[in-house]
């Protein structure tokens, strides 16, 4: 009688939606420091004007920031949202 012995995964296909993903503003020419701030703190759950700020500084300084890192649905949402009030946005990165 044959047994069949199933090995532990290391990463599954479930752990492309879970896990960190990372959500990354870049700076650009075309948005000022009030948009950019506003705007995180408009759209990132507990993120006020004052760490919105930060982040723009942050942005323009290095050239872009991580302002958020989730699930990957979350992460999408929160993506769609930032490009679509016109900030310059990375893609996805999981982190």
């Amino acid at each position: 009688m044959s047994r069949t012995v199933e090995q532990p995964r290391a990463a599954g296909p479930a752990d492309a939606l879970g896990g960190r993903w990372n959500v990354i503003v870049r700076n650009d020419d075309h948005n000022t420091f009030d948009h950019v701030a506003k705007t995180l703190a408009r759209v990132i759950p507990g993120v006020t004007l004052d760490q919105g700020y930060a982040f723009a500084r942050r942005i323009h300084s290095g050239g872009l920031a991580i302002v958020w890192s989730g699930h990957l649905e979350v992460a999408e949402h929160y993506w769609e949202m930032l490009r679509s009030a016109g900030l310059t946005m990375a893609p996805l990165e999981q982190g």
